[in-house]
């Protein structure tokens, strides 16, 4: 275990994975939905404070896995219950505890029926979720892979729309499909290594033929869950199906698994082959960024609108992990939090509207600025930053990007540059629709406010668009040695004659 820092101490991972399991395991004894939804939000609040202390006590000088813990869980196939985190996925666990609160408080009065499973649901979705960031072993890093998948299949076939069945089964086969290529990765890796260790399999001397197949392997199962395009197709019907809470955490949370999958294992266990196919990847991103901004742009339900923007700007987090330096992978990680901020913020302001008005249709939400006016401030500002307006989250992510990208591949990154454009022409787009309209406003009976709770829910993810916007610096901090270290590992594959701008240090 030289890889990990084992903690001694408290097991807040442990703690933190756990806990919302425990809590679900209650909730099935609990019958009142108002108890339900209080218990729900007290258990993700608690997990969220216990997550705390692990970026107070981060050392953000080590590119080591920290607060590790390590026990024997199958000594016969040398599988383990080894957990930690570093500079890659100790953001990636905040988020997840931060943003599942409020998923809990923005279905506060959207769900009625059957709450206590729903609820049931969210912590065990939380529970897998955070197992997935923190897994430093194969076969534990697979169940929680797996475990997030029937909670949110049943999220979207219960409590999801009129094409409900459609959406859930496609998102299930879809994921389904990419387990399967990733399992049969993780037992090629295992009868290489004779471990299920994952920082073992990481930097070995694999042949050529071997890491191009586990790259593909990985690439795909990883390219599904992102969704890259051309694997995106499952993506919208299950945005628009969910409920708001299930369209939150695929957004901030779910997508990211295929991105952080990338960096955890394409690039440091497949080096040589994720310099091989790096071109292609490049290039299909950029198809991803324009085809999303040009579907949204032409998109009249605002769901659908943000869920194809979804492909544009994870298209953009793609191109910066495959840039494979580390200006561009930091902007890749910082995009991959500020996505998670934004488009979730979307996506609540998205069903606090179909609570009034029983329609996402652009048309008939129309000129409410001067009736609902807190509710179109959080929009405006969740609308420029999802455009990357300087001042916000996303513009210092998709700088970074943009930057890395330009000192790997000018031509590439000049192609990603109109993806920048659309995103604005799409987003200002819905907010003058939904802010002034027009003469023909529709004419919205008992249309109100912004409750207390929904405040609440929108202010702690308007607070980080505009801490990242004007200091990322604690951020950055957070992933900097291990992104240096990441590239470093990869840059010890580069083709010899290779033209590649590797960036590695600061």
């Amino acid at each position: 275990m030289d890889f990990l820092v084992i903690n001694n101490g408290f097991p807040f991972l442990s703690a933190i994975i756990f806990l919302p399991l425990a809590g679900a395991l209650v909730q099935m004894l609990i019958r009142d939905d108002n108890l339900a939804r209080i218990w729900a939000l007290l258990v993700t609040v608690v997990v969220a404070v216990v997550s705390l202390p692990l970026y107070i006590g981060f050392d953000t000088s080590s590119p080591m896995y920290q607060f590790g813990e390590s026990h024997q869980w199958i000594p016969a196939l040398n599988i383990t219950y080894t957990v930690g985190v570093d500079g890659i996925s100790l953001l990636l666990v905040l988020m997840t505890t931060l943003i599942m609160p409020l998923c809990v408080l923005g279905s506060w009065s959207y769900i009625q029926k059957r709450v206590r499973s729903f609820m049931v649901c969210l912590l065990i979705m939380e529970s897998s979720m955070l197992g997935v960031f923190c897994a430093l072993d194969f076969v534990f890093f697979y169940i929680m892979w797996e475990a997030m998948l029937i909670p949110m299949y049943l999220l979207i076939a219960i409590w999801g729309g009129p094409r409900k069945t459609y959406a859930s089964i496609k998102f299930f086969l879809y994921t389904l499909a990419g387990s399967v290529l990733l399992l049969v990765a993780i037992i090629a890796l295992y009868v290489k290594n004779g471990t299920f260790y994952i920082p073992a399999a990481m930097g070995q001397d694999y042949s050529a033929a071997f890491q191009t197949w586990v790259f593909l392997a990985f690439f795909l199962a990883f390219a599904i869950k992102v969704p890259m395009f051309p694997f995106h197709t499952w993506l919208p019907a299950a945005h628009v199906e969910a409920p708001t809470a299930g369209s939150v955490i695929l957004a901030s949370i779910l997508l990211k698994m295929g991105t952080y999958g990338f960096l955890r294992f394409c690039l440091p266990i497949t080096p040589a082959a994720t310099f091989q196919f790096m071109p292609a990847i490049l290039w299909l991103s950029v198809a991803g960024i324009l085809y999303g901004g040009f579907t949204a742009l032409a998109q009249h339900d605002m769901k659908k609108l943000i869920a194809y923007s979804s492909v544009g700007h994870m298209g953009f987090v793609t191109l910066g992990i495959f840039v494979l330096n580390s200006r561009g992978i930091e902007g890749a990680m910082l995009q991959m939090i500020n996505h998670g901020i934004t488009t979730g913020a979307l996506f609540f302001c998205v069903g606090m509207i179909y609570e009034r008005t029983h329609s996402r249709e652009i048309r008939d939400a129309t000129g409410i600025g001067k009736l609902m006016p807190w509710y179109v401030t959080f929009l405006a500002f969740f609308s420029l930053s999802s455009l990357a307006f300087p001042g916000t989250n996303s513009f210092v992510g998709e700088f970074l990007v943009l930057a890395g990208s330009f000192a790997e591949n000018k031509v590439v990154a000049a192609c990603a540059i109109p993806g920048a454009v659309l995103a604005a022409a799409y987003m200002l787009r819905l907010l003058q629709k939904v802010v002034w309209g027009g003469p023909d406003n529709p004419q919205i009976p008992g249309l109100f406010d912004l409750r207390m709770r929904e405040i609440v829910t929108l202010a702690p993810l308007l607070v980080f668009v505009f801490w990242i916007g004007f200091s990322p610096a604690p951020f950055l901090e957070v992933m900097h040695t291990s992104v240096n270290h990441l590239v470093a590992q990869v840059a010890d594959h580069a083709p010899a004659a290779g033209s590649l701008a590797l960036n590695m240090l600061p």
